[in-house]
């Protein structure tokens, strides 16, 4: 990887994940939602959970697979990871398309749905804990003692240079873009995405539960912080801190902060079921769920683009009113 600070990863790795992923992952859809709902601003959805995954996370997963094959960095034994489900269902896409075998540590509360789509990609699902980190210890522990090259949900330059094609996708189909949004767990996304926003003019707006504010926390911090865990987004959302490259991009970056209660996800996911019929999960609705609730108010005329991140969820709880 090419680094300005020998540190993190920047544009530059964007720029050659793209080259690594093009014609392995399906570019990203978006559409320009009805006029004057946000004013007069305009507002686009960008619907990255029609991912092969159902998540923005194939974009990291194909390009760390990738970028270890060509490196001949791709051990006998596989690849493991921890993750809340998404993470680990890319991970595991990503690994069967090479005949890649794939170890996937899940917390024990991980949504039924995204453990059985794991087992359909052919993966080893271990279930370790009440929490991403508990699953995260164990998925370390099985690296040492098997070989198996460790992954990473978030923390990983391959993972984080993947994810910020995305906005470079999007900022094709919406000349002008002011703004992005997007949903905050570990960092991963805001990461590569705030390293592309850099490079293009872009301002980032990161959104995260009131109870699972790993990034806000540290960028009030001035360091990367341990925070508490509690959201209906948590299982997407729920690390308990951010990396050092989400926070060194968004001290670099124009970075708007902004937290929404769980009662504001579940109305921006109702929201976007009774009128675009989309199922999303929690950590999907997030981001919208910034401009619904008010946390972030779009200037006149601002062109805003809304990452819809994944949509691995059980929709029977989605009834049209």
């Amino acid at each position: 990887m090419t680094t300005s600070t020998d540190t993190f990863p920047t544009y530059d790795d964007v720029k050659a994940a793209k080259d690594r992923i093009h014609g392995i992952t399906r570019p990203v859809p978006v559409f320009e939602i009805d006029r004057n709902s946000f004013g007069t601003a305009r507002v686009f959805l960008a619907l990255d959970f029609m991912q092969f995954s159902g998540s923005f996370k194939d974009r990291g997963a194909a390009n760390f697979i990738a970028a270890h094959l060509a490196a001949g960095t791709m051990p006998d034994a596989g690849v493991v990871i921890a993750s809340g489900g998404n993470a680990g269902l890319a991970c595991a896409w990503a690994a069967q398309r090479h005949g890649i075998s794939a170890t996937v540590f899940l917390p024990e509360t991980a949504p039924k749905v995204k453990v059985a789509k794991l087992r359909a990609f052919g993966a080893d699902v271990r279930q370790v804990g009440a929490e991403y980190a508990e699953a995260a210890t164990a998925a370390a522990e099985f690296a040492t003692t098997t070989g198996a090259l460790a992954s990473h949900a978030y923390d990983n330059p391959f993972i984080a240079a993947g994810a910020g094609t995305l906005l470079s996708e999007i900022h094709d189909q919406v000349p002008g873009l002011d703004t992005v949004i997007v949903a905050v767990g570990g960092g991963g996304l805001f990461a590569g995405t705030a390293m592309t926003a850099d490079a293009l003019g872009v301002r980032v707006v990161a959104v995260e539960p009131e109870n699972c504010r790993a990034l806000n926390a540290a960028m009030e911090a001035g360091e990367v912080v341990d925070v508490e865990v509690d959201s209906i987004a948590a299982d997407s959302l729920g690390a308990r801190r951010t990396s050092e490259t989400a926070l060194y991009w968004a001290q670099r970056v124009r970075t708007r902060s902004a937290l929404v209660s769980d009662d504001a996800i579940r109305s921006a996911r109702s929201l976007l079921w009774d009128h675009r019929h989309l199922a999303v999960e929690h950590g999907a609705a997030t981001a919208l769920a910034a401009l619904t609730s008010g946390a972030y108010k779009p200037s006149d005329g601002e062109r805003v683009a809304v990452v819809l991140c994944g949509a691995n969820t059980d929709p029977s709880d989605l009834v049209s009113t």
